[in-house]
Formats: structure tokens, sequence, C-alpha cells
């Protein structure tokens, strides 16, 4: 069976670029600066850019092009032994997938309210009562919230249809709608931003230079963080992206160009989120501290009692925002999907409609539980520790297996064949030492931190569940390699 290519290499770009750049980017990165020293943040991010990030995308890069396979088959071609390390991937991913589908649900739901502002002044009720039907522990799932139901369906059906049309007329095409557009609504929202009163005092806040945080290790790990998890690296994603690549490539350049691109997205949304809180809190009277929130509460709660507020264009600002997010969100999920469909593809010899239909059946089963009005704690507990336990370990054996077993030049002299920019020895050192100290340690800290208490107080047979997932996902990755079907 042919593998199916790119188009065109701004097809690839665009598409890598929607994957990298997803919900974080628009609710993680502004407050990360914000709590970590404000525009000095910039430093030790761009230094993990530099020697974490980038590096790990030109071995994820290098990897697909090379081998020509998804990452199970791509990690095998490698050394037969690495196959467990990319089904590991495979399947954080896919655990991944459950749950992030359902917040682009709830985030169809809010693009549906932006057009009347729908949520209603009490933005806090709207989306804890109205939209999840929050229970009070993660025991009482009760029924389905028919809203996030409904929405997660629409997701689904969705990416069904991008899926299944393949590489070039699903992927490709919709990632050159879906990229353009997005920034075309980050421009939009930024210069909103800006032109509302108190905006500059917001801003400010976000990139005050505090550079008594760079002596603070909590800062270089926070950095660090979210260098790796928003390029959607150790989820098996960049790895089939890339395997769909033509022979001359230019890995390096292009690893660069998604890398600064995630980056400069992530920056510039910052102008937009805190000009608005900026506006808000100057409304109510109150310092940008007292209004600012993180992840989930940000975006479902705060920003929308800020488009409230807002003296005019609410509705097409509303609309503006929560588009961002749903498109930034979908162009994600699509790579997730992918990196699971062309797995089983390559591992069981699959035409991809079926694989697709499995991906995606199995993919909505498993969400279902999210949709329960308990759905919220799962999808925080199981968030918190596949991030820790599943993409960055996977980080960690990459750099291993290929770093130090396989043997970094062999990756290295690959990228470079057709590359402007070379990967010269900086790039074995951060493979080899860098990255994987860094990952290791940042394990390390989060494991002590579970250890000590546990997650945000959940009890500790809900935690176990939690890690529950995470052994069994380990377990089935250890198996699969086993099955007999061999791959041609």
């Amino acid at each position: 069976m042919a593998r199916e290519v790119w188009n065109t290499r701004v097809g690839f770009i665009l598409a890598a670029i929607g994957s990298a750049v997803g919900l974080g980017n628009i609710w993680r990165f502004s407050y990360m600066a914000y709590e970590n020293g404000g525009g000095a943040f910039l430093i030790p991010y761009f230094v993990a850019l530099l020697t974490a990030g980038i590096p790990l995308m030109i071995l994820e890069f290098g990897l697909g092009s090379k081998f020509l396979g998804s990452a199970p088959l791509s990690l095998k071609r490698a050394k037969k032994s690495f196959e467990w390390i990319g089904w590991w991937g495979v399947i954080a991913s896919f655990i991944i997938t459950t749950y992030y589908s359902v917040i682009v649900g709830w985030s169809l739901v809010y693009l549906l309210k932006a057009f009347t502002l729908g949520w209603g002044a009490d933005t806090g009720a709207f989306f804890n009562n109205e939209l999840l039907h929050a229970s009070d522990s993660p025991w009482n799932l009760g029924n389905f919230s028919y809203p996030v139901l409904i929405g997660l369906l629409a997701t689904w059906l969705i990416i069904w249809v991008i899926e299944k049309k393949g590489v070039q007329a699903g992927i490709e095409r919709s990632s050159k709608i879906f990229i353009p557009l997005l920034w075309v609504l980050l421009i939009v929202l930024v210069l909103r931003a800006i032109t509302l009163e108190g905006s500059i005092n917001g801003i400010e806040w976000y990139l005050k230079p505090d550079f008594s945080k760079l002596t603070d290790i909590k800062v270089w790990q926070a950095a660090y963080g979210q260098a790796f998890y928003s390029l959607s690296l150790g989820m098996a994603i960049m790895i089939t992206y890339s395997s769909y690549l033509s022979k001359k490539s230019d890995i390096v350049n292009n690893a660069f160009i998604v890398s600064l691109a995630d980056g400069a997205f992530s920056f510039t949304m910052g102008f937009a989120i805190f000009g608005t809180l900026g506006y808000m809190a100057y409304a109510k009277g109150l310092g940008i501290e007292e209004v600012v929130a993180q992840s989930i509460g940000l975006a479902f709660v705060v920003l929308p009692e800020a488009l409230n507020m807002l003296p005019g264009l609410k509705a097409l600002t509303a609309v503006a925002f929560f588009l961002c997010i749903v498109i930034a969100a979908l162009s994600s999920l699509i790579s997730l999907v992918e990196a699971f469909a062309s797995s089983i593809m390559d591992k069981f010899e699959m035409k991809r409609g079926r694989a697709v239909d499995l991906t995606i059946g199995f993919g909505l089963l498993f969400s279902l539980i999210y949709a329960t009005r308990a759905g919220i704690y799962w999808l925080d507990i199981i968030d918190h520790f596949i991030n820790t336990y599943g993409l960055i370990i996977v980080g960690i054996l990459e750099t291993v297996a290929v770093g130090w077993i396989y043997g970094a030049d062999k990756i290295r002299e690959w990228a470079n064949t057709y590359s402007d920019i070379m990967a010269g020895v900086w790039w074995d050192v951060c493979i080899k030492v860098v990255t994987p100290v860094v990952l290791l340690y940042i394990v390390y800290i989060e494991t002590k931190s579970n250890l000590a208490a546990p997650y945000e107080g959940y009890d500790p047979a809900a935690i176990m569940v939690g890690v529950g997932v995470i052994v069994l996902g380990i377990f089935i990755s250890f198996l699969t390699p086993f099955i007999n079907k061999e791959v041609k």
C-alpha cells in the first residue's frame, strides 16, 4: 500500500503548526508568563525552545521522514525493541483525544452562544450548572450533560469527515483554511483588545519583566514544560506527519518554522488575553491580579464575563474569540486522531477508511465519560497524569533510544541532507544530555508533588484511577509489538 504524501511543503508546515497551536497556546502561555516573570519569562522560554523543543522536533521530523512510518513503525525500523516506545506515544495521544474532543464540544457550544452572549451575566454558573451540570464528586456520574454530548458528537462528525478524506484532501486542505484563518482571528482579537481602555495596564502586567525570577528553578521548569507540551511532542504526531513528507525535505528548517510559529502565536495571544483582562479590571475598579485566571476557568468563565463588559462589538469579538478556540482545538484534535489511525494502518495493513472508523468509534466511546456530570473531574485527573507520565516519559525514552542507542549522529546526518540550516554538534548535546535531564527533573518534581499530597485534593481512589490509566496504557504499549501481524 503506497504511503500518502503531502501535496506541498506549505501544507505540511501548516498542518504541523495546526497540531502545535492548540488550547494551551490560548489559555496557558500568557498566564505562565504572567506568573513567572512577565517579559523576563521569554528568556527561559526561548532557551527551552532552542535546547529542548526544537531539538526534539528535529528528532521526530527526522525519524518520520527517514523511516516513512507512524511512530511505532519508525521506531521499530530504527531498532526493533523501540517499537513499544512509539506505541506508548500513540496510546498517550489517544487518551488525550478522548477528553480533548469534549473540550472542543464545549467550545462549539460557546461559539453558538457567542452570537447572542447567551451565557448570561453569571458566566461561572452557566459553565458549571447549565453546560456541565457538574456533580459534587468524580464518583457521581449522573446523566449526560446533553449540550456537552451534542457538542461532542458534532466534534467527532467534523473530525470523521476530514480524516476520511486522507492526508491531501482532508488534513492538508483543512489546514490551509484553518491556520491562516486562525492567524487572522488572532490579529482581530489583539487589535480589539489594545483599543480598550485600561488594556495597557493588563499588557504591562503580562510583560512587566521581573528578572529576579530567572534565579528560580521553578520558572525554568515551567518554561521547559511549556516548550515541550505546546509543540505536540511525545504524542506520535510529528513523527506521523513527517512520514508523509517527500524525500528531499528540509527537516531542520521546517522544525524551526513550526516551533517559532507556535511560540509567536502564544506570545501574541497574550496581548489579546491580557489586554481584555486589563479592560475588565479597569471597568470593575480592581487590580489585574484579582481578575486573572488560568486554564479552563480563563477561557470559559473569566473571558466570557469580560466579553459581556465590552463597550461595543461584544458579539463580534465573542464570536472571533470562540471561533479561534474551536479552530485551534480542531486542528490539534485532527493530528491526535491521525497519529492513532496511521499507527493501526501500519501495524495491521489496514485501509484508511477502516482505521479512521475504528479510531473515531473507540474515541467517541471512551470520551462519553467526560460528557457526564462528573466529566470535568475525570478530565482534570487524567490530563494531569497523562501529561507527566505519558508525554514527558515518551520524550525521555525517545532521546535515550535515538540519542544514545541508535545514534544521534545518524538522525542528524539525515536531517541535514536537504536542510538549509544545519543541525550541528549542539543538537547531539541537546538530545543526549540537556533534553532528557530537564524532562527527568520535571518528572521528579511532579512525582514528589504527587506523593506529598493527592492532586487537587482528590480522594486516593480517584487518583488511583488516573494512575491505573497510565499503567494500563504502558502495559498495552509493551504488549502490542508482540501481536503477530507483521508490517511489510
